[in-house]
């Protein structure tokens, strides 16, 4: 089969096509045919040895996927064969390998689809849907005002129809373009900044009636966490969920602490029992097939382009999911 791999750090071409065996289902396991890869934003930063954590090479990226399930290992049962099945290999003991033809992973973790949720769809809704729905439940939106980074993203698109759903008082979209704005405002935001202005803190602020927002969703992290803190309201909660991209100093919890606000770290693998997955995968497909949850699903990209589609990623240039197609 055919799989990107990863050998040296550096700029996107380091990525390498190379055929390698197909993998065998083991006990307990499904193969899978690979019909779409996600492609996440914490990739481009591995594969530039700029995350928080530096894997070891060589190695094939990818820590999800969805497609079809080929042939199961021994205890398996046969009737999953041909099911169509979403593939969270980063909940799984081997957490990437998703930019191949196939893929492993244990049967308990293949989640079945609904037949109306395309390939597509569904690794939009792995790490960023299941980020987004547990940042949620960690930090409720019900009847306050919040903010959301990067609104525009796989994350953000989510985030900004969840919380509408949850009962916020005001979504408060922020990205980097008019157009993405206009797709976080046609996703129910009651407003859109253009956090690529000077003066967008204090356009977040009159959008609040001077107040500020009680709760700041950042997946975005570095700079970008400062400027935010300056939009939050006394009493206010920054919930931070950008892994390896930790920029408040010491001078920033102080003021924190002055204006009786609040951070709340997020991660996501620690909230996810198989239960607690399969579950919350269960219900995110349910709302996406049944159209009440939309999923936009940005660049699309043969296998062999997985090049393309982190340069696309590197320079922000997408909205919604960014997929491999093998």
């Amino acid at each position: 089969m055919r799989a990107i791999q990863l050998n040296r750090f550096g700029a996107p071409d380091v990525l390498d096509v190379v055929e390698m065996p197909k993998p065998e289902p083991q006990p307990g396991e499904v193969l899978i045919r690979v019909h779409a890869a996600g492609v996440n934003f914490f990739e481009v930063l591995m594969r530039a040895d700029r995350y928080a954590v530096t894997p070891d090479l060589p190695m094939v990226l990818g820590v999800e996927a969805a497609g079809i399930v080929e042939a199961v290992g021994q205890g398996v049962d046969t009737s999953l064969t041909g099911r169509r099945v979403a593939a969270p290999l980063f909940a799984s003991t081997r957490p990437f390998g998703g930019y191949a033809d196939y893929v492993t992973i244990d049967a308990k973790l293949a989640v079945p689809l609904p037949d109306t949720l395309s390939f597509e769809a569904a690794t939009a809704l792995m790490v960023q849907g299941l980020t987004a729905f547990h940042l949620l439940r960690q930090s409720q939106p019900a009847g306050k005002s919040v903010l959301v980074l990067a609104a525009a993203g796989g994350v953000g698109s989510l985030l900004v129809q969840l919380a509408k759903r949850q009962g916020a008082g005001a979504v408060i979209a922020a990205a980097g373009s008019r157009a993405k704005l206009d797709l976080a405002l046609s996703l129910g935001a009651d407003a859109g900044i253009d956090y690529s202005s000077v003066d967008w803190v204090a356009r977040v602020r009159e959008a609040t009636g001077g107040a500020g927002v009680d709760i700041v969703y950042d997946t975005v992290g570095g700079s970008m966490t400062a400027a935010a803190l300056a939009a939050l309201a006394p009493c206010g909660e920054l919930v931070f969920a950008a892994l390896g991209r930790y920029a408040l100093g010491a001078s920033d919890l102080e003021a924190m602490i002055n204006r009786n606000q609040s951070q709340r770290g997020f991660a996501l693998l620690p909230l996810l029992s198989p239960d607690v997955l399969r579950g919350s995968l269960s219900e995110l497909f349910h709302l996406a097939a049944s159209g009440e949850l939309l999923v936009t699903t940005g660049s699309r990209f043969a296998l062999d382009q997985a090049s393309e589609a982190h340069r696309v990623l590197d320079k922000r240039r997408s909205t919604g999911k960014v997929v491999l197609i093998p």
